[in-house]
This record gives C-alpha cells, structure tokens and sequence, in this order.
C-alpha cells in the first residue's frame, strides 16, 4: 500500500477519535463518568500498563486462548480429516457432532464449573469445545469437497492413501480449513472473555468485570480495546 492509500485510511479513524472527544468535551453525553474522552481513555491505558495490571491480565487470557485454541483446533483438525476421508467414520460421527455442534460453548459453562470445577482447566476447556466443533465441521467439508477425479488419478499413478492425503487431498482443503482456523482464533478470544467475566477471578473478562463494579467506564474501554 502506498502512503497515500496508508493516508486515506487512517482518515476514517482519526473524525471517529475527533467525534469521541469532542462529544466527551462538549458534555453531549450524560456525565463525563459514563463516556470519558478519548485522552482520558488513553491516560487510564497508560496507567494501567505501567501498574501492570493489563499486562498481566492480557498474558492470562492469552495462554487459555493459545492452549484452548491449540488443543481444539488440532482435535477438530484430525477427527474432521478422518470423518471426509472415512465414510464409516463420517457415518459414524456426524450423527452426535451434528447434535451436539449447535450448542453454544459458553453454554457448557455451568455444566464444566461443576464436574472440573472453578480452575485453570475451565477456560481451556470452553475455548476447547469453542474451536473443536466448527473446525471439525469445515476439515471434513473442505474433505470431502475435493474432487475425486484428483484422487482417483493418484491412485492409478500408484499413490499410497497417506501420500495422496497429504499430496492431494490436504492442499486442495486447505483453504477452508485455514478459513476455519482464522475464524475460530476470533470466537477462541470472544469465549475466554465471557468466561473470566463469569467464573475465572483472572483475565480481561474478570477485569472488566471489577471496572464495572467500580464504574470505570475508561478501564472498561482499554479493556476491550
């Protein structure tokens, strides 16, 4: 991108910050301590970087989502391979993935709080559950939607079921599975916050959740900034 095209959209992004402070300063919002200025948002960012205490929260969620999305993501990943690959383990497993997919994740929160109870273990496993359900889903389409002409071809050139795999199948399903991937890696952050908010004392969402208790609407902007 040239500096001009670097210009033009930072446009829309500096009248927003402009509009922001001069409702703040004008007072057209009722009550400054409901709607800060953005300087003021911007001052509180930087007192809460040099306590610590953003940092420290944000390295909190991030090693949930990291280990969350990690596990999820690669069961998701295999399970999905298997299921476009094996018609037995499609048949298999489609019936209880499709009947359980639907579920929203934080929807398993009350049940996970009470058989692993209030620990490191209960973000994790939300944003396990979070990631391992749609990218099943999109491994095992993105499978099963490759053209078997592709294979077939494979297969009489004398390729072995794990060379084709991995020299066929896998590259033409690539595409949707990183589309997968990247949607996930956004509901894996949307998740974890939802949850500190209700049940982990630590993370963004508990920090959120102690803004609000001290209605620091400031805090509660640099937080989900």
């Amino acid at each position: 991108m040239n500096r001009s095209g670097i210009f033009w959209g930072m446009v829309p992004m500096v009248v927003f910050l402009l509009i922001w402070e001069m409702v703040a300063r004008l007072n057209l919002f009722p009550g400054t301590m409901l709607f800060p200025s953005f300087l003021d948002t911007v001052v509180e960012f930087y007192h809460l970087i040099a306590s610590g205490v953003l940092v420290e929260s944000f390295w909190r969620s991030l090693a949930r989502v990291v280990m969350g999305f990690s596990a999820g993501s690669l069961a998701g990943f295999l399970v999905g391979l298997l299921m476009g690959w094996k018609d037995l383990a499609n048949r298999a497993f489609a019936p209880i993935i499709s009947l359980i997919y639907p579920i929203p994740a934080l929807g398993w929160l009350p049940l996970l709080m009470l058989w692993i109870g209030i620990s490191e273990v209960l973000p994790i496993a939300i944003v396990f559950i979070g990631c391992f359900f749609p990218l099943c889903y999109t491994t095992a389409g993105g499978v099963r939607s490759v053209d078997p002409n592709f294979i077939r071809a494979a297969r009489t050139l004398g390729a072995t079921e794990f060379e084709i795999l991995q020299s066929v199948v896998l590259p033409l399903a690539a595409p949707q599975i990183f589309t997968g991937l990247r949607l996930q890696a956004g509901m894996a952050w949307r998740v974890i916050v939802a949850a500190e908010m209700v049940a982990i004392p630590t993370g963004i969402g508990a920090l959120l959740m102690r803004a609000e208790s001290l209605i620091r609407i400031d805090m509660i902007i640099v937080c989900l900034m």
